[in-house]
């Protein structure tokens, strides 16, 4: 990973990952994204908001080519990765391009110590013990909890630990991209912003670019460039984070309005949604 600066509103030209109108579906017949397109600039941190079930995770399979392991297809539309079209590969393939999804949950390996985790990311790799060991000093160097539970089982950790080993384990195949989905779920307002710290720091440092799914829309926005908003499997806004932090829609429909009166974004009359899908 080399240094980049970050970077603002992605622009086509410049855009390290491109999403183009996709269409994803389920089993044959359940359609949960319609018509989603968006663009990960390279060395910018893109934020993916939504509430729960709003298609966050299923965009980031779609991308990471793991939609196919849950019976899900991308019908229409198009993925691309480095100007080349990606959605036909397979995720081992994409990872060793240089793009890999954190998935949901602090998935480790229970069984093996943090170490053995780590070096479980660098499987793809071909460029000798030499590069890998170098990398995982430098996981360590963002992660110095994880130095001091090297041999650990990751299974007996805490679940902010977990997290950082799944980031770390990811970054052992020195990727370009990382899509990260849902950080911040679980674990203590103390952690989530120690990772979204990082995450900061390896998007600066290493110019990794960043592709975040969260319900933190607080805390994804304090750290993103751009945003994007899913509901129900479609973007309905998107624009740089500031703006959307100060956005008088985007602050009432994430200020907890539930029940009977819980309105969404098209019941928000002021609110003038730019329709992408229909692009």
């Amino acid at each position: 990973m080399s240094p980049a600066q970050p970077a603002g509103k992605p622009e086509a030209a410049t855009a390290i990952l491109a999403v183009k109108n996709i269409e994803v579906i389920y089993d044959h017949v359940i359609l949960v994204l319609k018509g989603v397109s968006l663009d990960v600039q390279k060395g910018g941190i893109v934020a993916l908001l939504g509430a729960n079930g709003a298609g966050k995770s299923t965009t980031l399979k779609a991308i990471s080519n793991l939609i196919k392991s849950e019976r899900g297809d991308v019908t229409k539309g198009s993925i691309e990765f480095n100007g080349e079209r990606v959605d036909g590969l397979t995720p081992n393939d994409l990872v060793r391009r240089g793009c890999i999804q954190v998935m949901e949950g602090r998935h480790c390996f229970g069984h093996l110590t943090v170490e053995e985790n780590l070096l479980t990311g660098a499987f793809t790799r071909k460029d000798g013990r030499a590069a890998v060991a170098r990398d995982l000093e430098m996981v360590y160097g963002y992660f110095p909890r994880l130095k001091e539970r090297r041999s650990s089982l990751a299974g007996y950790i805490s679940g902010g630990e977990q997290q950082m080993t799944a980031i770390g384990r990811a970054l052992m195949s020195a990727p370009s991209t990382v899509l990260l989905d849902e950080p911040s779920m679980g674990l203590a307002p103390q952690l989530v912003e120690e990772i979204f710290e990082i995450v900061k720091r390896l998007n600066a440092e290493q110019g990794l670019s960043v592709l975040l799914a969260e319900q933190n829309t607080n805390m994804a926005l304090k750290y993103a460039t751009y945003g994007y908003i899913l509901e129900n499997g479609r973007v309905v806004m998107d624009g740089e984070a500031q703006s959307l932090r100060e956005n008088e829609d985007v602050r009432e429909f994430y200020l907890g309005i539930g029940g009977a009166d819980r309105r969404s974004f098209r019941d928000v009359k002021s609110y003038k949604r730019r329709k992408r899908w229909l692009a």
